[in-house]
């Protein structure tokens, strides 16, 4: 086989580690982001529950609890 062949074969698989290696690499960032998301969406949600129940406890008698 020429070398030239060789040559050609490992610019070949170069340039496809090279794009693997990006498409892991963003991968990697979108997963840190979405992660960095959900635990502001969680840190939200737990605020917004402490508050209603806050806000339950505040209220008098028989006004904050449920009726059955």
């Amino acid at each position: 086989m020429d070398t030239r062949n060789f040559l050609f074969m490992f610019y070949g698989f170069l340039a496809a580690w090279v794009i693997v290696m990006i498409y892991i690499i963003t991968l990697a960032r979108r997963n840190s982001r979405l992660k960095r998301e959900l635990d502001d969406v969680k840190r939200l949600l737990d605020v917004k529950e402490t508050r209603a129940e806050d806000r339950t406890a505040s209220l008098p008698h028989g006004r904050g609890s449920v009726q059955g």
